[in-house]
This record gives C-alpha cells, structure tokens and sequence, in this order.
C-alpha cells in the first residue's frame, strides 16, 4: 500500500551543486525502482542549525516528497545514513494528516452549511421603536 511522506535531509554545507544532483537523482532512483513516485523535490537553501551538529553550524536542507511503501522508507533511511555528507534526515508520514485536515473542512463546510439554510433574526437596535406606518 502506498502512502504519502516526507524526507527532509540535511547536507554538508561545503557540498557542491553538482553532488547534492546525484545524491537526489540516487535517492529518486531508489523511490522509482521500489515502485514508488516521486512528487517533489525542493532545495530549501544553506540555513543555520539550531545546534552544532557534528561541527557543523550550517547546512543545506533538502525537502523529498514522494508516494511509497514502509519498506521504501527504510531503504532511503539506510542509504541516507551511509551517506556521509548527509548530517540529519527526518522521515514523515503524511497521508493521515492531510486525512485529518480534509476531516476538517468537511465539518467546517457542513456547520457553514447549516448556519446558511436557517438564517439568524436580526434584532432591532436598543433603543430605537419601530417606524410606524400611517
């Protein structure tokens, strides 16, 4: 069964432009050949970590979403952590929360519904009579 997920992983922030391509195209060719998708690739760009991980200060994040088995999501957390550059990855799953988001807004349509079908009196304002009509 394919779900959705993320994986955001962090390189080393000397990595060439040319490496951080062939570790994305590696990893994309693993999501294909497993029978998985690839949905999109987004290099976030040299951001400062929020501590020293293995002497590094800095790092370029990368974002891989992709559709997949559980086993897929092994597979790319093994090679990411024989990859040497790589310094931090994190795995997502996130079918159930865009399933829990969509739960959501079916309830906010429907209350939007009902309060619309049976529109609200409006009061009159304090302190003012009705217009009479002679």
């Amino acid at each position: 069964m394919n779900r959705a997920y993320e994986l955001m992983f962090i390189v080393r922030p000397d990595m060439t432009e040319e490496d951080q391509d062939k570790l994305i195209s590696t990893l994309e060719h693993a999501v294909t050949s497993s029978g998985g998708q690839v949905k999109n690739v987004e290099k976030m760009g040299k951001r400062r970590l929020a501590y020293t991980v293995r002497k590094f200060h800095d790092g370029l994040y990368i974002l891989l979403s992709f559709e997949g088995s559980g086993g897929l999501v092994h597979e790319l957390e093994r090679r990411l952590r024989v990859t040497e550059p790589v310094i931090k990855f994190l795995s997502v799953r996130t079918d159930e929360e865009q399933k829990r988001l969509d739960k959501i807004k079916a309830l906010r349509d429907a209350r939007r519904k009902t309060s619309t079908a049976a529109p609200a009196a409006t009061p009159e304002p304090a302190g003012e009579a009705p217009a009479a009509t002679a």
